[in-house]
């Protein structure tokens, strides 16, 4: 095992699901790279977060996966969840349309506990917690600047992921919100995991389709038909 490797905060089943991008020279190049930005500039996650999205379950438990592009580039939001932030914090406008969108869905307000964000908790570790994979296709962004990092090998690392799940598991929902994210496609296999693609849920697009895209009921009518258990995302 090289000191990459061994340098790699990520649980050792995830870390076997991909193990020979540790070993490719793009992701010792990426390494590299991010190592001397945390070191030079402010760069998000906090690099104790950049694998979080690992954390919560092995590989063979993943029932949705649910993709962003990249970190919140702004001090003190992301925390290595596509989507999610501190509870102490405001919901992100993208978030409180992913939370309006379930609200439509089961006709009740959602994600409450966020003492200052509203009602609803913008913390997404109890969906993490069920399964869900809060994956974002860059895990590191330079602050202020969103999509940054996307050059520097990440897209390559998280592909890998996406398509070693889609090929060694069975019957995950994978959530591709906008037209970045439904580029993965080409990485998932449809005949064995259900892809739902949506707008993305930003305020400049959510209104052309994923309010009343129906995913989070479609997603745990699919796991439920196949005995994987439903997601609670209220």
């Amino acid at each position: 095992m090289t000191e990459v490797t061994q340098n790699i905060k990520i649980p050792a089943s995830w870390k076997e699901l991909v193990s020979a991008e540790f070993e490719k020279p793009y992701f010792k190049e990426l390494t590299a790279k991010v190592k001397k930005e945390y070191l030079s500039s402010s760069v998000f996650p906090h690099p104790s977060k950049i694998f979080r999205a690992f954390d919560y379950f092995d590989p063979k438990d993943t029932k949705v996966v649910i993709l962003g592009q990249d970190p919140y580039h702004t001090p003190g939001v992301a925390h290595g969840l596509s989507f999610s932030t501190e509870s102490t914090n405001p919901v992100p406008p993208s978030l409180q349309n992913i939370f309006k969108e379930i609200e439509l869905e089961y006709g009740i307000n959602s994600a409450r506990g966020g003492s200052a964000s509203g009602g609803k908790n913008p913390d997404l570790t109890r969906w993490a917690k069920q399964g869900v994979l809060l994956l974002n296709a860059s895990l590191t962004v330079k602050a202020g600047l969103a999509n940054s990092h996307a050059d520097y090998g990440w897209h390559l690392f998280t592909d890998a992921v996406i398509k070693a799940l889609s090929e060694k598991h069975e019957h995950i929902v994978f959530m591709l919100w906008g037209a970045f994210a439904a580029k993965k496609e080409i990485e998932i296999d449809s005949t064995r995991h259900n892809i739902l693609k949506a707008p993305h849920p930003s305020p400049l697009s959510a209104h052309r389709g994923f309010l009343g895209c129906n995913h989070f009921k479609l997603a745990n009518e699919y796991l439920k038909q196949h005995g994987r258990g439903e997601i609670d995302w209220k």
